[in-house]
This record gives structure tokens, sequence and C-alpha cells, in this order.
């Protein structure tokens, strides 16, 4: 099996894709999504787990030829599952270049997060001062 490679997508592209009915996973942890804002019907998934949304790579749950958008806080989170996506055999997956502060920016749809700065994925978010 050729293994494709996902796409690097301006957002505005990848919000595109999305509009025409690909399958859109935000896989920033729960305090990146609570400061900086969400992604009306995205679903969330761990970057560590795949297998949640998507079934194991030997029984997919999800159709391989199922276009797929991956957003992340930036590319170097989402670019990962990206890859791993692509070498589960998923032919058309996506994701956003600048992750989603570029989703936000190129007014996409997104709610506002509380804009407190998250300070890892144990450690409790503090607010700017």
């Amino acid at each position: 099996m050729t293994q494709h490679q996902p796409l690097l997508a301006p957002a505005t592209d990848a919000g595109a894709r999305v509009a025409d009915g690909a399958f859109l996973i935000d896989v920033r942890s729960d305090g990146g999504r609570a400061a900086a804002g969400t992604i009306p019907g995205a679903t969330i998934t761990d970057r560590d787990d795949l297998d949640a949304i998507f079934g194991s790579a030997s029984a997919p749950a999800v159709s391989l030829d199922t276009p797929v958008v991956v957003v992340c806080g930036s590319e170097r989170g989402s670019g990962p599952v990206a890859e791993a996506l692509a070498a589960r055999g998923y032919t058309n997956v996506t994701h956003v270049e600048g992750g989603f502060p570029a989703w936000r920016d190129a007014g996409l749809p997104a709610s506002p997060g509380t804009g407190a700065t998250p300070s890892g994925p144990h450690e409790p978010v503090r607010q700017r001062a």
C-alpha cells in the first residue's frame, strides 16, 4: 500500500474542505482549547489515542478515503497526527498551517476561549497578567 502524504494547507483551504464535508478533528489539550477557543462541530480527540475515534489500524472505524482535517495549536502538533493517519492508510488528510490561531484569524468558525495561557498539560491554566 502506498502511503499518501498529508497536506499542510492554509486555514482558508482547510476550512473549505470542512465546509465540503471533511471530518474535522481537534487534537489540542483541554487547556489549549479552554484558553484559545473551540471550533464548533470539531471532534475532540487525544493525539495519543487515535484509536478512540478512528478504530485500530487493522480495523478502521472511519473509512480510509474520508477527508480528514486536523487542527492543533500549530502544525508541530497536527503534523505528527496527520502523518500517523496517513500511515494508517488514510488517503485524504490535511492539517492547518499555523494551527488554531490561523484558523481563528482567518475568520473561520470558532468560539472564544478564556484568554488564559495554558502552562502545561497537567498544570492549572493561569490568567495573563
